[in-house]
């Protein structure tokens, strides 16, 4: 026999849009305070009804809970309770403030007047035009992603992604999705191909239907993009596809065939050894950046007649210093070719070398542009050339549109010069040479040993092998360099060597713990993941600041292999914002949203491009300001505020811990990174050499020595199916 339990919700403690459980405490008669219940439902708000059948229990951990079968939300039924509805953050433009006196107007009317006849809303002081529009168009929006939510949980999914599917589609959402959920996948930001997938069959979609194939060959496509492919072996596809589906081999062939007559999909079968399935834009991109490439290296250099020598001499008195055989070569080759790859490793003068070419362009007048892929790549650029750097995105003027230079507008320029482009893949290398004039010089300034971009391609390590485009190798490490351990470390990685550590930082002796002279790469020999979480905790909020003088939310970075295990960068995340920004130190007010919590100071990473808001995959910032009342939180981006409102939080995540991968591109004054057998599967030479590159003053690794051995031996990093350097040798095809 069940038991039956009825009140208004006071708080909702926990909720997790993905299955729906939910944490409520609810205020019930004849109880002396609020119960606790735990249960399913796609939504609940604090000051809502909720009838709940199930049982009592004594949870060791919680106590007495109860645990409901079944949850039944209603709307308010008492003026206290519209009250705490409306003061919940739900509707925008209503705080706790304008939820009072909207209540004490209209009681147990109100919501009916928000409802029905708004305009009435401007009987309350303080509520203009502009505010009672936004509550308005919040309240029509509220009602109908709540019936998307009852939707998606009718049919067994999570209601986590039900906003953004009223976004995408307005009022027309439920029939949208009803006629063709596997749209989802393509429109929808965070849903992929098996969401849809199960919706459709639970909509009755037949398991071996064409439209279901044509989406999961997209589905195979898109996720092989995300691995870094540029393209799959057709048979590779199907394979795939027949193994996640079920989906007969023929009832592929044909969808195949229909995607390719559609032109959503490219089939090439020229320059591989077996015909290849493209996804359309990444072929457009891989031929485009080939063509574009050759056509920009072709033509008559911008840079007047001069005498060379007497150049390079002008450069080594106003940089004030001595140019190596290697580097006055490499000046030489960038005054006589128009499209030029400078390479190398730490500390063999990729700097210096930007410096002084530039110096020589600006000399004759000409017109020079900086960029990188990332904001702090970027202004590391700035710092060290004294000219502006922008983002590659910033640069082509990207918005909601995408790139805004193009072959239509073009950038007005003589030189381009591209830093750390082994993190530019093939989409984004497409749209920067698409924007360059056929007289422009271009310089790629990279480390082709560092990881491949996180998007498709291998760009600079297709290019440099393709040999069709002149390379400037650098290897001489210059002296100061070579007194750096950083340095030092990453080239004992780079050739299979353990790297050498000096004392780890510790309280006592001499190295970073004591008063001797301070190094800056440790290894801290550690066996156990949990000790190992233990020694990074302590290392940033303690010893590093102590003895290095750092700060642990500018200064200090931890870089892990992976996203999952307990040294994966969910639970490190988890773990480093309870020992830097606990609740306790908050003054403010917090937001749980998209699995986790967001509290003023976080330190957050943007997790995709968004055009419309000017941020992109991988900018890192901290949470400035979370307003309640408007539902919205707003994020600095190095001096820039860029808002998000509560339900748009899935874009963001915690970047106190940050995978490698995305650290390419950036620079921090000290990187922390764990090392543990749970990574086996990415632990791989070119991986380490990357985070040890990352830091400036000191690099700490923290973990078992067989876990630094594996990843020391391992160099057979896995190849990408790109054509590029194909394309390149065959003429730009």
């Amino acid at each position: 026999m069940s038991d039956q339990l009825s009140g208004t919700i006071e708080r909702v403690t926990f909720h997790n849009p993905d299955n729906g459980f939910v944490v409520l405490r609810v205020e019930v008669r004849g109880e002396r305070g609020p119960v606790t219940v735990v249960g399913q439902t796609p939504r609940a708000v604090a000051g809502e009804y909720v009838e709940a059948t199930g049982k009592w229990a004594d949870d060791p951990e919680f106590g007495k809970q109860f645990k409901a079968d079944t949850l039944r939300i209603l709307p308010p039924s008492t003026v206290e309770g519209i009250e705490k509805y409306l003061g919940s953050g739900l509707v925008k433009g209503i705080g706790k403030g304008y939820a009072k006196k909207i209540v004490d107007v209209f009681g147990a009317r109100t919501l009916q007047v928000i409802d029905e006849s708004p305009t009435f809303l401007k009987e309350i002081k303080g509520l203009g035009a502009k505010r009672i529009t936004r509550i308005r168009e919040s309240w029509r929006q509220q009602k109908a992603v709540r019936d998307i939510m009852v939707f998606l949980a009718s049919h067994g999914l999570g209601s986590g992604h039900a906003a953004r599917i009223y976004k995408t589609y307005g009022e027309r959402a439920l029939d949208v999705v009803k006629e063709n959920p596997y749209r989802l996948a393509d429109d929808v930001f965070g849903i992929g191909f098996q969401t849809a997938d199960q919706l459709a069959l639970k909509l009755g979609f037949e398991r071996q239907a064409l439209p279901r194939a044509q989406a999961a060959l997209r589905y195979i496509l898109q996720e092989a993009s995300s691995d870094g492919h540029c393209a799959l072996p057709e048979e590779h596809a199907w394979q795939q596809a027949e193994q996640q589906t079920g989906i007969r081999l023929e009832i592929l062939q044909d969808a195949t065939k229909l995607l390719v007559e559609q032109n959503e999909l490219i089939r090439e079968t020229t320059l591989t050894p077996a015909p290849w399935l493209y996804l359309r834009p990444l072929h457009h991109a891989e031929a485009g950046v080939a063509r574009r490439l050759l056509d920009l290296a072709k033509g008559t250099h911008p840079l007047p007649a001069f005498e060379l020598d007497a150049a390079l001499g002008w450069i080594e008195n106003k940089m004030n210093l001595t140019l190596a055989a290697s580097q006055r070569e490499a000046i030489r080759q960038a005054a006589t070719h128009k499209v030029l790859i400078l390479t190398g490793g730490p500390g063999v003068g990729k700097t210096t070398l930007v410096r002084g070419i530039l110096e020589i362009f600006l000399a004759k007048k000409l017109r020079t542009l900086l960029c990188a892929p990332t904001g702090r790549a970027a202004k590391r650029l700035s710092e060290s050339t004294g000219q502006d750097a922008k983002t590659i995105h910033r640069l082509l003027e990207f918005d909601q549109r995408g790139p805004q230079r193009g072959e239509d507008r073009p950038l007005e320029v003589d030189l381009v010069i591209v830093d750390e482009m082994s993190m530019v893949d093939i989409v984004l290398m497409n749209q920067l040479l698409r924007a360059l004039p056929s007289t422009t010089c271009l310089l790629l300034v990279g480390d082709a040993d560092q990881l491949p971009s996180v998007g498709p391609g291998c760009v600079l390590a297709d290019i440099i092998a393709s040999r069709a485009i002149p390379v400037v190798r650098l290897t001489e490490i210059f002296r100061q360099a070579q007194e750096s351990g950083i340095v030092r470390a990453a080239y004992r990685v780079h050739e299979g060597e353990l790297p050498e550590s000096t004392a780890p930082p510790s309280s006592s002796g001499r190295g970073a713990g004591g008063e001797g002279k301070l190094g800056d790469f440790y290894f801290i020999e550690v066996d156990s993941p949990a000790v190992i979480l233990e020694r990074i905790i302590a290392l940033i909020r303690e010893r590093i600041p102590t003895r290095f003088k750092l700060d642990p939310f500018q200064d200090i970075q931890v870089l892990t292999p992976m996203n999952r295990s307990e040294l994966g960068v969910k639970n490190l995340n988890v773990r480093l914002q309870a020992t830097l920004n606990p609740p306790e130190a908050q003054e403010g007010p917090e937001v749980a949203r998209a699995g986790g919590v967001f509290r003023l100071g976080d330190k957050v990473m943007q997790t995709r491009n968004n055009y419309l808001k000017g941020v992109f995959n991988g900018d890192v910032g901290r949470v400035h300001t979370i307003d309640v009342d408007d539902a919205e939180l707003t994020v600095d981006f190095d001096g820039r505020d860029v808002a998000y409102e509560f339900d748009e939080l899935d874009e963001l995540t915690l970047a106190y811990a940050l995978t490698i991968h995305k650290s390419q591109g950036s620079e921090y004054a000290a990187v922390i990174v764990p090392l543990h057998a749970q990574h086996y599967l990415l632990l791989q030479r070119n991986l380490l050499y990357t985070a040890i590159t990352r830091g400036r003053k000191l690099v700490v690794l923290v973990g078992s020595r067989k876990a630094l051995t594996l990843a020391v031996q391992r160099h057979n990093p896995s190849e990408r199916y790109s054509a590029l350097g194909k394309r390149l040798l065959d003429g730009g095809a």
